[in-house]
């Protein structure tokens, strides 16, 4: 399973108003921050490609934003502390999640994405209180295990097929660790 690479915003208690907004209307207490592919929440970096980009991208249907070119995506976000790079598995099996061992990054959990890419099940679509409890979201937002992540995109399909965002994708989220000193 390839693994590919984002920049994306962060989103935290630094984003004031708008990180009280989202933490009434979601519910969400526990979140300290949201590491997410939600593009409202977490937009990419990479909002207006340019032709260099182009060259090291994924060239996919919603994935332009995603890059095989890890040091590609360090060279463009050098130096901007708001911006989180993910490293990222779409739809992994447990032997493809474990697989992954850069210790540059450190796991942060799954999140459940439409399959357009835009908006996480998790956290921007107001719960879907029949495929999962908020309460079993991590402090970034996200599901812990794999097993309960494909669980939830099972509930999701199930429970809410006529929801455009309840068909989703299970992404494994790693975080790039920032260098010390």
């Amino acid at each position: 399973m390839p693994i590919v690479y984002s920049a994306v915003k962060r989103f935290d208690p630094t984003a004031g108003e708008a990180w009280q907004s989202f933490i009434q209307w979601s519910g969400l207490a526990q979140v300290r921050e949201v590491i997410s592919l939600d593009g409202i929440l977490c937009p990419s970096t990479f909002r207006e490609l340019s032709a260099e980009d182009w060259q090291h991208n994924v060239q996919a249907d919603f994935k332009t934003h995603l890059f095989s070119d890890l040091e590609y995506v360090l060279k463009k976000v050098a130096g901007d502390e708001r911006t989180n790079v993910l490293a990222l598995m779409e739809n992994p099996s447990a032997e493809d999640f474990a697989s992954f061992a850069d210790f540059r990054f450190t796991f942060r959990g799954f999140d459940l994405t439409d399959v357009q890419g835009g908006n996480s099940a998790l956290v921007n679509c107001g719960g879907f209180d029949k495929a999962f409890s908020k309460a079993e979201l991590s402090e970034f937002g996200l599901v812990t295990g794999h097993q309960r992540a494909c669980d939830i995109r099972q509930a999701l399909q199930d429970n809410y097929f006529n929801e455009q965002h309840a068909i989703c994708d299970v992404w494994a989220l790693w975080q790039l660790i920032p260098a010390i000193g």
